[in-house]
């Protein structure tokens, strides 16, 4: 692996090999099999929040396409307790519910200032991207509302009257708006979100850390972004019951690729959220 120096603001990003993305998933896949049903419940939990959309727009397509693809932005704050089930592991110690718990309620139980940006830097970054899920779920619904040349209330309508339209480019729009607004979110969120868990960084430290990972390794990260568009896209046509595996599947990986991208040796840890053991533990034991 090369290693290309940046400045003492940002960690070192190293460059690694196209086919490393199905490293990852392997590597997602064991931690799987090791965390258990903990990780699978994130799966079923994002299968169910994925069949409840689905039930309130399953007539209103042109809602429900925006609202799916918007879903996907704020994923990798959802996947934020199994970055830190991953970590548990790597670290070996226990893989228990009591990690998720921390994750979401303490892991920055010991700053002595609540008003700190460091504090308040997952919030801030989930917050800002569900507003951007929410302007992309907006524009979407607009753009199939206002352009489409007949309603949109099914997939076989927005198959034959967008996708399949002989006149206009509404699809290719709606498309192209779509990446110019996840593409960003992306490269923010990538690296970002499982650094925030695991070092004391600002919040634009860790964004900034992100896009450099995506300009070092341009390739490796389009193809990690296909896979997991593909295997998202896979998961909810199975009607969502996929996701149950996929989801935690990709969480795990997602670890396993910042740990290879970035060296963070230089940067603080935050506190670890469990304790160390010589196992990993019976999932959900205490």
């Amino acid at each position: 692996m090369g290693m290309i120096t940046k400045s003492p603001s940002t960690p070192v990003i190293r460059t690694i090999s196209v086919e490393q993305p199905l490293v990852w998933l392997a590597l997602g896949w064991r931690d799987l099999m090791r965390s258990g049903w903990i990780s699978a419940l994130h799966g079923l939990v994002l299968s169910l929040i994925g069949g409840v959309i689905i039930a309130i727009a399953h007539e209103r397509f042109w809602l429900l396409a925006g609202a799916l693809s918007g879903f996907m932005v704020v994923a990798p704050v959802l996947a934020t307790s199994l970055y830190a089930l991953s970590r548990a592991i790597e670290r070996h110690e226990k893989a228990n519910f009591s990690v998720v718990l921390k994750t979401w309620l303490n892991w920055q139980n010991n700053h002595f200032n609540k008003w700190t940006q460091d504090y308040w830097c997952m919030v801030q970054f989930g917050a800002l991207l569900m507003l951007a899920a929410t302007g992309w779920v907006l524009t979407s619904a607009a753009l199939i509302t206002l352009w489409a040349p007949a309603p949109i209330h099914t997939p076989i309508d927005f198959i034959q009257y967008v996708v399949l339209a002989h006149n206009g480019w509404l699809f290719e729009i709606w498309l192209g708006i779509g990446g110019i607004m996840a593409a960003p979110m992306f490269a923010s969120s990538v690296i970002a979100m499982p650094m925030l868990l695991d070092r004391r960084v600002s919040l634009m430290q860790a964004i900034l850390t992100s896009w450099q990972t995506i300009l070092v390794n341009p390739v490796v990260m389009a193809l990690w972004a296909a896979l997991i568009m593909l295997l998202t896209l896979l998961g909810m046509l199975s009607m969502m019951l996929g996701l149950i595996i996929l989801v935690p599947v990709l969480g795990h990986a997602s670890w396993h690729a910042y740990r290879d991208l970035v060296d963070v040796s230089a940067f603080e840890e935050r506190e670890a959220l469990s304790a160390p053991d010589s196992q990993f533990g019976e999932a959900g034991s205490a």
